[in-house]
């Protein structure tokens, strides 16, 4: 079955990864194309592996969300050794007995959908690294 990347920032295969763009003059990343950084202004970018690791910063439990969307979920941030990465905390039961503030996470992917073609989009999430 083939498989697309629900993001232009998720890289699939063997290793699922995020990358992102980051200034080359002062480091700040961003998983969206720029032309300028909104940090120093300047106009070049260079693309880097995001770690597939990292803690919990904040998340909220969502109980109300778009028709066809499964509630309740949990939203998370998740500091990724500097880099601030927002994504759903999958595979754990979405309350505070089980998600909590820094605990640590890792990068997974999740089927989002297949179309009639038979290609199947794929997006990401964290879930509990241990």
């Amino acid at each position: 079955m083939d498989r697309i990347p629900l993001v232009d920032y998720l890289v699939l295969g063997d290793d699922p990864h995020l990358v992102a763009n980051e200034c080359t003059s002062c480091g700040a990343r961003y998983f969206d194309r720029r032309s300028a950084c909104a940090s120093c202004g300047l106009q070049d970018f260079r693309t880097v592996e995001i770690a597939g690791t990292g803690t919990l910063r904040s998340f909220t439990i969502v109980h109300f969300a778009a028709e066809g969307v499964e509630v309740p979920f949990v939203a998370g941030l998740v500091d990724c050794d500097g880099t601030s990465v927002r994504g759903n905390v999958v595979n754990v039961p979405p309350d505070p007995e089980h998600v909590t503030l820094g605990m640590k996470v890792r990068l997974t992917t999740v089927p989002v959908g297949t179309d009639e073609a038979g290609v199947e989009a794929v997006g990401y999430g964290f879930e509990p690294a241990s």
